[in-house]
């Protein structure tokens, strides 16, 4: 299981130290919430401010649009070129359209299911994406605790993609801690996005190279 620090719960007002300390621990990309108070209450980067992270860092981004009509602002996202993009399964009209324009921008497509939208919804659309990601908070605040159930729905996915043979990863967002990790791992995550346990720890790199090392390790 590889780790995605959630650069949302950092310390704002230095977001390319954010960035160093996700390249210096062994992240595998900075997840990047896209947040319009609307579809969620707050607000936070837009366009100018990811451009000028990707310029400074070698890490891929993974962007998390958390907006209402995602196709509004999709444009102005892939343009940034990120490795993942994803959009709210409850927020997208169209969805395999707008699947399919983040694939033909060169950007691996994702969806996201909030805590009570169950995986089966994606039925159909499985086959068109490369990862869904698994809310394990109700989205918009960092620091939340983990919804237990969500692991449960991990596994109906898990099992959705083995019996179809489908290349789809697994991702979480949300409460993801190094007391939960491993079990979280074992559950058939590829993907954890974690980040009050990264950044508010007093160890910050140290804590993403301890959650890195229980991603790593043989599930049990």
């Amino acid at each position: 299981m590889q780790i995605a620090p959630s650069v949302f719960a950092a310390d704002l007002g230095d977001l390319h130290a954010a960035m160093r300390l996700c390249e210096q621990g062994g992240a595998a990309m900075a997840h990047l919430d896209v947040m319009d108070g609307h579809f969620v209450p707050n607000l936070t980067f837009g366009p100018p401010v990811i451009e000028a992270l990707v310029a400074r860092s070698q890490l891929p981004v993974d962007i998390h649009l958390m907006v209402e009509d995602p196709d509004r602002l999709l444009d102005l996202y892939l343009a940034l070129k990120p490795r993942w993009v994803s959009v709210h399964y409850e927020a997208a009209t169209h969805l395999d359209r707008t699947v399919a324009a983040i694939r033909a921008a060169g950007s691996g497509p994702g969806v996201a299911l909030n805590p009570a939208t169950p995986v089966e919804v994606l039925h159909d659309i499985l086959p068109a994406l490369d990862f869904v990601l698994v809310m394990s908070v109700n989205p918009g605040f960092s620091g939340q605790g983990f919804v237990p159930y969500a692991l449960d729905k991990v596994r109906r996915l898990r099992r959705l993609i083995e019996e179809r043979g489908l290349p789809v990863r697994i991702e979480i967002d949300g409460g993801v801690t190094a007391a939960n990790a491993a079990e979280i791992r074992d559950a058939g995550v590829d993907v954890a996005v974690s980040g009050s346990a990264i950044f508010a720890a007093d160890e910050p790199i140290e804590a993403l190279r301890r959650l890195c090392r229980i991603g790593a390790e043989r599930a049990s």
